[in-house]
């Protein structure tokens, strides 16, 4: 399974890797490692389930993209994926992924993410994804963000026990 040194790898990731050229190398250099063996842990408790995956949380607000729209459509089951995967080339797009309906109340189920300086911007973008993947006659909604929240990877020290994974 994993070691104490997996346990420390995982809880130095939680606070997210620094901004620096070679980030595995300094933790290594925390944990006495090689840049090589942390890369290689990391992969392993990747192969293993223990990491889904590694990301970046970027601070749109913070770059000047203070126009943030959550667009979500009511496509057609049969043609969802098809139309997610068009949905997703666009440069402009940011996040694009599947949810199951949640009745008549909520008929959406593909929804995308469009970062922009400003709402006109990201109306225009918005106008040509809807018209160049044919969605005009698909209901959608547009949702722009009212207050940015804290955006963070997940934690894994467990409360019960301090330093335990």
């Amino acid at each position: 399974m994993i070691d104490f040194i997996d346990r420390q790898l995982i809880e130095l990731l939680q606070d997210g890797l620094a901004t620096v050229s070679r980030p595995y190398a300094l933790i290594g250099q925390q944990l006495n490692l090689s840049e090589d063996e942390v890369i290689v842990r990391l992969s392993r408790l990747k192969e293993l389930g223990l990491i889904k995956r590694l990301g970046v949380i970027v601070n749109h607000r913070k770059l000047g993209y203070c126009a943030n729209a959550m667009v979500v459509f009511d496509v057609p089951d049969t043609l969802v994926e098809q139309i997610a995967g068009h949905v997703s080339q666009f440069s402009f797009v940011n996040l694009c992924y599947l949810r199951p309906r949640r009745g008549e109340q909520w008929p959406y189920n593909l929804y995308c993410m469009i970062h922009g300086k400003n709402r006109e911007k990201v109306l225009q973008q918005l106008d040509h994804l809807i018209s160049s993947c044919g969605l005009s006659s698909v209901n959608h909604e547009v949702l722009f963000s009212r207050k940015c929240f804290k955006q963070r990877g997940a934690i894994y020290k467990a409360d019960s026990e301090p330093g335990k994974v």
